[in-house]
């Protein structure tokens, strides 16, 4: 890892330590492993958004790599047969005025967490969707009446909705490319393993938005909750202007990758018309 770019030695170091046991340490680094035995590799990425990493990646990998990301259902938005009673809500809102809010399913929170999620999310002063499952009944009977619960939307809708003007996520990496694919800027809360990683991407190097630190693995409180809610809702003019232009030129890009001429659609067919080859070769040789 020390030799991409965004992943310098100290946080390696970091990264295995927010690891929450040892079994993923191991499965990490085995599959890793594999990476020098593969005929070719594909990433759910693609090259306009990482390209140092994968540019890295080249000149030490003799295989050929494939980013052909992001893989996330958008051929999809347009075709929901009818709207669920969260979108239907959703249009009852002002423009850019709800924050989605979307931990994951993976890494239960505690209580206590939630219930200070649930409190800086009300005092924020900003209406909210949030998606939980397990908490979804304790997560309810917290919240007031300024967001609406629910156990599962489909994300991207949500995401893409107009209503929807910031996204509160744990970094999962599907999540970050469905929020860079909607323009969203992002409040990152890292639990675990690559969500830190990730974080550092969206908040350090693109610059897209802000982090609420759990850094300690502790109960992150009300007040910094709310605090970041209102700065992300409400950047300043200035800080607005520079973070919505990055964040438009990254979704014209992730946009961009997956139409018909684009670095991702490209990749996807020369790994299509590589694995035909190796077959047709294979028949003949036998």
């Amino acid at each position: 890892m020390n030799y991409i770019p965004e992943f310098l030695p100290t946080n390696s170091t970091s990264f295995l330590s927010n690891s929450s046991s040892q079994n993923i340490v191991k499965s990490f680094l085995r599959t890793m492993s594999w990476s020098f035995k593969a005929e070719s590799l594909l990433f759910n990425s693609f090259h306009e958004l990482e390209s140092r990493v994968l540019d890295t990646l080249k000149t030490k990998l003799s295989i050929p790599i494939y980013p052909v990301g992001p893989l996330i259902p958008h051929i999809l938005l347009e075709k929901a047969p009818k709207d669920p009673y969260y979108l239907k809500w959703l249009d009852a809102q002002p423009r850019c005025s709800v924050l989605y809010v979307s931990l994951g399913s993976f890494l239960p929170l505690s209580g206590t967490q939630v219930d200070e999620i649930a409190l800086g999310l009300g005092a924020s002063g900003h209406h909210f969707l949030w998606v939980t499952r397990a908490e979804t009944e304790h997560a309810q009977s917290v919240h007031g009446d300024t967001g609406l619960v629910v156990p599962w939307c489909d994300q991207l809708k949500v995401l893409s909705h107009p209503s929807v003007g910031g996204f509160l996520t744990h970094c999962g990496w599907s999540s970050v490319l469905e929020g860079l694919y909607a323009g969203v800027p992002m409040l990152t809360f890292p639990l675990m393993w690559d969500q830190y990683p990730n974080s550092k991407l969206i908040v350090e190097e693109w610059k897209v938005g802000l982090r609420l630190t759990n850094e300690k693995k502790g109960v992150v409180g009300r007040e910094e909750i709310a605090h970041l809610v209102r700065k992300l809702m409400h950047l300043d003019e200035d800080e607005n202007k520079e973070l919505q232009r990055r964040l438009g030129d990254l979704n014209e890009k992730t946009r961009a990758a997956l139409m018909g001429k684009g670095s991702s659609a490209t990749n996807l067919d020369a790994f299509v018309q590589c694995i035909t080859h190796r077959g047709r070769r294979g028949s003949q040789d036998s």
